[in-house]
């Protein structure tokens, strides 16, 4: 019959089972690197751009658009279109969410073309809509 192991065997191997999940996070991060830039409280002024940046997510017109962006680059028009939302709304949450550096312009002739900023805005969107899903 095997030994039950000691307290802190068991505490050691939850510790163990923790880092591997967090190594193996499902949107591809290493959180066990990231927790490490995490160990002070950060100082006010970032804490107010992070809070920022959420708020950039609590309109759903913007979220329709980052949405639609995550298929890939998209005009202005492409974006109404594909939100349901007219030009002057979609300009006007487009300025929003450029302000928030969550999505990017780059003009082709007379048309600007929209595209999330980064692969940081696809999986926070991604692991947004994961979270609710659940």
């Amino acid at each position: 019959m095997a030994k039950p192991a000691s307290l802190e065997q068991e505490a050691q191997q939850v510790v163990e089972t923790a880092c591997a999940q967090m190594i193996d996070c499902p949107c591809g991060c290493n959180r066990e690197s990231t927790a490490t830039l995490f160990t002070e409280m950060p100082d006010e002024e970032l804490l107010f751009d992070v809070a920022d940046l959420f708020k950039a997510f609590s309109d759903t017109t913007r979220i329709k658009i980052l949405f639609a962006l995550m298929g890939g680059p998209l005009s202005v028009t492409d974006i109404t279109e594909a939100v349901g939302c007219t030009q002057s709304a979609v300009s006007h949450q487009l300025r929003t969410l450029k302000q928030a550096r969550l999505v990017k312009a780059a003009r082709d002739g007379k048309n600007v073309i929209y595209s999330l900023s980064d692969d940081h805005v696809f999986t926070m969107l991604a692991q947004g809509m994961t979270h609710v899903c659940e």
